[in-house]
């Protein structure tokens, strides 16, 4: 009986068995509504082709290497860098604005170096303004001669004293910064005292002399300012120097610009 009952139950080949797994695997998926392939396309790689082939899958067509799934992430990020570094050019309407802000600089700066240019100024840098008159304190020494040069040189005279107010700034002027020539001598004759422009010393201002002076001694041609008045000297001794012209009226546009003081 047992071996009756035996014989009677199939023999099941390698193809039936292959059959009775996949209906079984697909009648699961139906019962608890799973999908594998959804899922497991996720995660599958190479090394799944056997998993699939047992559940009777064939590997979905999406699936990429990992190799080729690297070089598109690579390639997506290098498309984002560009993208941001394009992003940061300015647009023609932001050139156009910076443009317009730089012409407006521009403009404004001119107009300020204009204006400047137009400031009122009488008396050349590093001259003193007095009496509508300029006047150059030199700060090295020459002879009485070629401090006449030095003056003439800047479009002035070697100092002529006019009044006593004048004579009497320059005497504190020269007083503080040493003795300096002026543009008086007796050069063409003796005790006959001219200014550099040929006019004689008036009598009012021969009250300036020092006490015992002029003297003439050891032919002293030339006037200094020394002390509270002033000394005849030797023409060829080096001092300071005193320089005078007309101040500026400010109609002339080179007054105003800095000149060159005199050479030193």
């Amino acid at each position: 009986m047992t071996d009756s009952k035996e014989s009677r139950v199939p023999q099941l080949g390698l193809l039936d068995e292959e059959e009775l797994i996949t209906s079984g695997a697909r009648n699961s998926q139906k019962s608890f509504g799973f999908r594998p392939k959804s899922v497991l396309s996720c995660f599958a790689g190479p090394e799944d082709v056997g998993f699939y082939y047992v559940l009777g899958m064939r590997r979905p067509a999406a699936i990429l290497p990992r190799g080729e799934l690297l070089s598109i992430l690579l390639f997506t990020g290098l498309l984002v860098a560009i993208l941001a570094q394009v992003s940061k050019v300015p647009s023609s309407e932001e050139q156009e604005k910076e443009k317009s802000n730089q012409e407006q600089l521009y403009q404004e700066l001119n107009q300020l170096k204009t204006e400047f240019g137009h400031l009122c100024r009488p008396c050349p840098w590093d001259w003193t303004f007095f009496q509508s008159k300029c006047y150059f304190f030199s700060k090295s020494q020459r002879d009485w001669h070629e401090s006449i040069t030095a003056c003439k040189e800047v479009g002035a005279q070697l100092v002529i004293v006019e009044n006593d107010e004048e004579q009497s700034f320059l005497q504190q002027t020269s007083k503080s910064k040493g003795y300096a020539w002026m543009g008086l001598s007796d050069l063409n004759k003796e005790s006959t005292w001219r200014w550099v422009d040929g006019s004689p010393l008036s009598f009012s201002l021969m009250q300036y002399w020092n006490k015992g002076q002029p003297n003439n001694y050891q032919e002293q041609d030339c006037v200094e300012f020394r002390g509270d008045g002033w000394n005849d000297a030797r023409c060829n001794l080096k001092k300071f120097w005193i320089c005078k012209k007309p101040a500026s009226s400010c109609s002339n546009s080179d007054d105003q610009l800095p000149p060159a003081a005199p050479a030193a």
